[in-house]
């Protein structure tokens, strides 16, 4: 037979697992913390867990000294309209 130990509990402060026996106050067997008086605990969203994942970021491609300066005379090259 199966009994009905009331709600898991797992303390918010030491870690201890029980059971509140159906009691009006969730209290913790080890340090005495009132289970009702536990943090909220923040809604985790795909979007969060996505975050909190580590990725392998690609290093970005740093142009050497040498393009940026072909890239520059380039622009200065170009004629530039004039308005009659």
């Amino acid at each position: 037979m199966a009994r009905d130990l009331g709600t898991k509990y797992v303390c918010f402060k030491c870690g201890t697992k029980f059971y509140d026996l159906k009691k009006p106050v969730p209290a913790c067997p080890k340090c005495g913390a009132d289970q009702r008086e536990a943090p909220a605990a923040k809604p985790t969203s795909a979007r969060a867990r996505a975050a909190a994942v580590p990725r392998e970021v690609e290093p970005e491609e740093v142009p050497a000294a040498g393009e940026e300066e072909v890239e520059a005379e380039e622009e200065e090259e170009t004629p530039e309209k004039t308005e009659e």
